[in-house]
């Protein structure tokens, strides 16, 4: 599957853009929120299965009149745990170290920030979690997934559409590196896609990538880490990184970056 075959639907705030495979269909939600999230449904036989929740009140409501002719069968919730007010009736899947990573780790420190700079309009209530799972495969609603925890939470295999989701890609936008370590750490993680030969990649911040994609990424976080070898403080670093890749988005994902980096 080509990342740009697609049909795409115009919502209110948002979009759908539909990846046909025959038996299962991909939607993919561009929310255009303010932190650019983006939510997978995976339909088949008329079920579906969600990935991630959206997390700002008007799009939850928007998602949910799209979602009103399937059968949501389950939600798969990894690495963004707010937005509880989204189908609180449907049957909530987690890793026990996600539940922690939302409910009292990283992801609930960035969930009170983002609830302190948005307000209102932000849905800061953590999913409540009705089927904790571990690593390997697990059936939702006839469709296949297979589990694979990382440090966070957990990414996640859908064999049938030989596609895989994991938190950042965004092959022309920064991302939030915690260090070199773990520059090294997403390098090996992007080796293994290619390995496997995944033909979409699926991302929490950005439209389905793929294997080029992932290439690219690996040389930038390549560079990034020559970046950081060079300078003695994250000013430096984060202006350097600018200079050489100018047009790329998510610049407060730098500064978190240049924050790691230079702790």
């Amino acid at each position: 599957m080509n990342k740009n075959t697609f049909t795409t639907a115009k919502l209110t705030k948002g979009e759908i853009n539909v990846y046909d495979f025959g038996v299962i269909k991909l939607h993919a939600y561009k929310t255009n929120d303010f932190i650019d999230d983006e939510v997978f449904i995976v339909e088949k036989n008329g079920k579906a299965v969600i990935i991630e929740s959206p997390c700002f009140f008007d799009n939850s409501r928007e998602l949910e009149e799209y979602l009103k002719d399937m059968e949501v069968e389950g939600m798969l919730i990894a690495y963004h745990g707010a937005g509880a007010t989204f189908l609180p009736e449907v049957p909530k899947y987690s890793t026990q170290n996600a539940v922690e990573y939302s409910e009292k780790g990283g992801g609930k420190a960035l969930v009170d920030k983002f609830a302190g700079a948005f307000g209102e309009i932000f849905d800061s209530s953590i999913h409540k979690i009705t089927n904790v799972i571990g690593e390997g495969a697990i059936t939702i609603g006839g469709i296949n997934f297979i589990i694979t925890k990382t440090d966070e939470a957990f990414d996640v295999e859908i064999p049938e559409i030989n596609a895989v989701y994991t938190h950042m890609l965004g092959h022309d936008c920064h991302s939030i590196v915690a260090g070199a370590g773990h520059a090294d750490a997403i390098i090996r993680q992007l080796e293994d896609y290619i390995e496997k030969g995944y033909d979409l990649i699926l991302t929490s911040h950005y439209t389905p990538e793929d294997l080029k994609d992932a290439k690219t990424k690996i040389a930038y976080l390549e560079n990034l880490k020559t970046i950081a070898a060079g300078c003695t403080n994250a000013e430096t670093f984060k202006a350097e990184v600018q200079k050489q890749y100018p047009n790329y988005s998510g610049e407060n994902y730098l500064d978190m970056t240049a924050g790691f980096f230079f702790s």
